[in-house]
């Protein structure tokens, strides 16, 4: 049974106060919090068997490669991977993109072409730039409306036998907006090219079935699915990680080295160069098994009901606007105040213990569309309560009180 009073023990740090008042986290879109179920693992790991990884014959040594490689199953079988080999450790989603991004630069050719959407997280943007600016393919750009929903009868447009490449976000970071991955994949396959979402909005709302989907490249990062920094995953197709070249030299990646030659190691290693984070990969386990254990069907059925409470109460105050208005969306609300500064605002709900994003998002060219400097970002997680949204309401008014 979903039980909101036991899920938020396990969060320690809601019952800390900021400014004296009780924290209200709702900046769950930038970093989701940690359970103590997750903060043990990483405990134990430090305190029982820190050692490196499968380079050693001691005992430390095997029983941190056994939990790490435990780890990758776990995230292998999360996602519903045909192979544990197709899941390749990273330090989060940005660098799962370069990576990609660094693997197509020798398949590209000039005049290629290669889609990303006008609802992009910078790291799903500037990578595939530079890419284009190295091999002189071309980039061309889903448009969006105004509700903040891909422009699809453009995308038809824009798919041809020059595509090579298609990078969407499965959910906006800035909006909530939940993209119709599906209708791209099955569409972008038809001239074969291939197609990289990012999932880092998405996995802590609904769980991916890579299989189902048919995608060739998911990238996720722990730290917005209650596990740790600086630690993530991509999932490729085997036939396609094997086409792409390494994407950084070192120890672990290789399988012989000369002075004359060196060849690399199969996969996964052949992608993960050095040593790893090993504890943030033994959390990230952790992490899925706590997930997992609440039940992402009733995560979701719960932050869609927080965010129809939100969106409700919000709209009551007047001069405020939400954008990002698509009826498929997650539980993220971006809003202004008319003729106050998001930051502004943003500043005010701090001093009332009350944790929100204000700015572009590392989304400007969605604030260029709707020719404003940014929005305040309400995201809402699975520990999150109506009685914190009415807080933060109260909080909106007090900021628009003081600032008109």
């Amino acid at each position: 049974m979903f039980n909101i009073e036991t899920i938020r023990k396990d969060f320690s740090i809601l019952s800390r106060k900021v400014h004296g008042k009780p924290l209200v986290y709702l900046d769950n879109g930038a970093t989701s919090q940690t359970p103590i179920q997750v903060i043990d693992a990483i405990v134990d790991y430090y305190s029982n068997y820190n050692a490196n990884i499968h380079r050693g014959v001691h005992t430390l040594s095997q029983e941190a490669t056994d939990k790490y490689e435990e780890a990758r199953h776990k995230i292998q079988a999360h996602f519903n991977a045909k192979h544990a080999h197709e899941i390749i450790m990273t330090s989060g989603t940005t660098e799962s993109i370069n990576l990609v991004a660094h693997g197509f630069a020798s398949l590209l050719k000039k005049d290629d072409e290669i889609i990303v959407s006008a609802l992009e997280h910078h790291s799903n943007i500037v990578p595939w730039q530079m890419l284009c600016e190295k091999t002189g393919a071309k980039l061309r750009v889903i448009p969006m409306n105004e509700t903040g929903e891909l422009v699809m009868e453009e995308f038809d447009k824009l798919v041809s036998n020059k595509t090579k490449l298609v990078f969407v976000n499965h959910i906006s970071n800035a909006l909530g907006t939940i993209n119709p991955i599906e209708d791209i994949i099955e569409k972008a396959h038809q001239v074969n090219a291939a197609v990289l979402v990012d999932g880092a909005q998405a996995c802590p709302h609904l769980k991916p079935d890579v299989q189902a989907l048919d995608i060739d490249f998911y990238v996720a990062s722990a730290h917005k699915m209650c596990g740790p920094t600086g630690v993530g995953m991509l999932y490729g197709k085997e036939e396609w990680l094997n086409k792409l070249p390494p994407y950084q030299g070192g120890g672990e990646m290789i399988a012989e080295v000369s002075f004359e030659k060196t060849t690399y190691a199969n996969l996964p290693h052949k992608f993960e160069a050095g040593t790893p984070n090993i504890c943030g990969g033994i959390a990230f386990g952790a992490a899925i098994d706590y997930l997992n254990a609440i039940g992402f069907d009733e995560i979701s059925t719960y932050e869609h009901d927080l965010l129809d409470y939100a969106t409700k109460k919000l709209l009551e105050i007047e001069g405020l606007k939400i954008y990002g208005t698509s009826k498929n969306k997650t539980s993220v609300i971006s809003f202004n105040l008319d003729g106050i500064h998001p930051y502004d605002v943003g500043t005010i709900l701090d001093k009332m213990g009350i944790a929100v994003r204000t700015g572009h998002h590392c989304a400007q060219p969605i604030m260029n569309f709707y020719k404003i400097p940014g929005t305040v970002r309400a995201s809402f997680a699975f520990y999150n309560t109506k009685e914190e949204i009415d807080i933060l309401v109260e909080g909106v008014k007090k900021a628009k009180m003081m600032l008109s």
